[in-house]
């Protein structure tokens, strides 16, 4: 190897280091490219119908999001943490209540198969010493949820968080102003015989971004009513909490809808244990509702992700940026499969050397 190779593979390890050590900078800024993403598709919108130009349009949407984040603040956020913080205090009754009803199943499955009264002694205790590992689950959700109250006290109090925040809402409402700009300025940084490319690259990202943030609005909007209707009809207590978690945690694909059932559950078990399983079944009559109907019919246009692929982006974003990356893992998979797709099949498998001889 010559000493420019050298030097290349020096430059290009420190790049890399340089990189990781901005990785919760580039995640932040990626979160705030999203959430401009979202403004400028709403902008669009409102353009498009209205017939008006892009600067009244900016301006009628930015208030139209104020007025409904102010009404959101004021109407359904406050009821939302009230009835969550009491969700959370249930848990460990609700595991409680659950291990009781297992020992009480588990007494008569051995009252039905033994007959030996003796045996039938003995196979309670057995049965109880076995299901004794569980009673920690106890201690486990007190600790839990002793966690999570102090988990969300400290989040209220900490300030980089909202430093963060403000810093993501204040990059994302500067691309939203001036998205071409910012998007000239990342093209400056690609050589100049490859710009006009770029270009078509990061317009079918935006694309990409804006068609899955439109899908999951809806996707979401559409489990947290059906959600809501549910438990309303089952007498659940605390539907609003349950409702919005269930549309909340819908972004998060897989790990999200399973999580959000908990709650739920957790709360119709100290009413009755069959609402508990009825809230189960409904959950997954909602999901495959969500996935199979609702979903491909307002994400046509979006870059479709295999589940294969959608489950190694979590995984790997969790590692590499946190739970952060976890929320964020299907868009930046969006992101990843166009460029994986444009620049390293098109632009270079496929006009490779070896191919043009074939």
């Amino acid at each position: 190897m010559k000493l420019s190779h050298y030097l290349s593979l020096i430059a290009l390890v420190i790049a890399t280091l340089l990189l990781w050590s901005l990785k919760e900078l580039i995640i932040q800024i990626f979160a705030a490219i999203i959430l401009a993403m979202a403004l400028c598709t709403l902008i669009g919108k409102v353009q498009s119908i209205l017939k008006i130009n892009r600067s009244i349009s900016l301006f009628i949407s930015l208030i139209g999001v104020i007025l409904l984040f102010s009404l959101t603040s004021i109407l359904i956020i406050p009821q939302f943490i009230e009835e969550f913080q009491l969700l959370i205090l249930q848990i460990p009754s609700a595991a409680k209540e659950l291990i009781d009803l297992i020992t009480t199943i588990s007494d008569k499955i051995s009252t039905i198969i033994l007959n030996n009264s003796d045996n039938e002694i003995i196979s309670k205790e057995l049965l109880r010493k076995s299901l004794y590992p569980i009673t920690d689950i106890k201690t486990l959700t007190n600790g839990i949820a002793e966690s999570l109250s102090k988990l969300l006290n400290l989040a209220s109090n900490l300030g980089i968080g909202i430093v963060q925040l403000i810093f993501v809402l204040s990059v994302s409402l500067m691309i939203t102003v001036q998205p071409v700009a910012y998007r000239e300025v990342a093209i400056l940084l690609v050589p100049s015989f490859y710009r006009r490319r770029a270009r078509s690259i990061l317009i079918q990202c935006g694309e990409a971004l804006s068609s899955w943030m439109s899908g999951v609005i809806i996707s979401s909007s559409f489990v947290a009513i059906l959600a809501g209707i549910s438990l309303y009809l089952l007498g659940i207590k605390l539907v609003i909490a349950n409702a919005l978690i269930a549309g909340i945690l819908n972004i998060i694909p897989n790990i999200g809808p399973t999580i959000s059932t908990i709650f739920p559950m957790s709360v119709a078990i100290l009413d009755s244990p069959w609402k508990s399983l009825a809230i189960l079944g409904i959950y997954i009559i909602i999901q495959n509702l969500e996935s199979y109907i609702i979903t491909p019919s307002v994400m046509q246009k979006q870059v479709k992700l295999l589940p294969g692929l959608t489950i190694t982006a979590q995984f790997l974003f969790t590692i590499i940026f946190g739970p952060i990356g976890l929320i964020l893992a299907l868009p930046l998979a969006v992101v990843m499969q166009v460029i994986i797709k444009e620049i390293l099949i098109k632009d270079i498998l496929d006009n490779s050397p070896q191919r043009k001889l074939h």
